[in-house]
């Protein structure tokens, strides 16, 4: 799932971000679930959805103009 280059970015940013380093093994596991997240989360919005958003948004005056 995740290539070594990723996996050692994901330990590079874990180290500056929290300033420990954690195994490779330990990277993996949460890059991995980090992408599982992701997957589940987010959806592109179709021409068709986005439309039909800002339709609703003119309706309901959440729409700036």
């Amino acid at each position: 799932m995740l290539s070594d280059e990723q996996i050692k970015k994901y330990q590079m940013l874990h180290k500056n971000r929290y300033g420990t380093e954690i195994s490779r093994e330990e990277a993996y596991t949460r890059g991995a679930q980090l992408l599982r997240l992701i997957e589940l989360i987010y959806k592109p919005m179709t021409e068709e959805e986005f439309q039909k958003l800002q339709e609703r948004r003119k309706e309901t005056g959440d729409l700036k103009t």
